[in-house]
């Protein structure tokens, strides 16, 4: 199995990385940048993995520090919502990335800017403003999940 043994956990999904097996919110990036197939096993269980472990209310958490419930930890990162719209996207799933997409873009301020993370609790913004990779990856999800839209794609009859 070589070094892809070090990669995948025995339940079928990917590792954080080879001596940690906690779920990571990063771990979706393979999928949407192309490198593993939306339809690959590993695929599937991660993304599982992620909603079930990291999910909250349309956010999703970067990870599990500890112990602690996810919110005392930190906040949701927007930008692995917009991450996730775009899988969801990729598998077909077109209302779930809606709904993942919707979710995030509107946890944005009063002048539409985005902070790296957001309390799901207290409905307010976190950490740094504003936030670049959440910005540009907002406005990537939105070209994505638009194209179907464009070019007939969308399903119609």
């Amino acid at each position: 199995m070589g070094s892809l043994g070090n990669c995948v956990r025995r339940t079928g999904r990917w590792r954080r990385s080879p001596d940690d097996d906690r779920v990571d919110a990063a771990l979706v990036l393979p999928v949407i940048r192309g490198a593993v197939a939306t339809n690959d096993p590993r695929s599937r269980a991660t993304l599982r993995a992620i909603t079930d472990a990291l999910a909250d209310d349309g956010y999703l958490y970067r990870l599990r520090h500890d112990a602690r419930p996810l919110h005392e930890a930190e906040g949701a990162f927007l930008l692995c919502g917009f991450w996730m719209a775009q899988a969801m996207h990729l598998r077909g799933e077109r209302a779930q990335a809606a709904g993942w997409f919707e979710r995030n873009r509107a946890a944005c301020g009063p002048a539409g800017l985005y902070t790296e993370e957001y309390d799901v609790r207290q409905r307010q913004l976190r950490g740094n403003l504003p936030q670049a990779f959440v910005h540009a990856s907002m406005l990537e999800c939105a070209v994505t999940l638009s194209a179907d839209g464009a070019d007939g794609g969308g399903g119609g009859a």
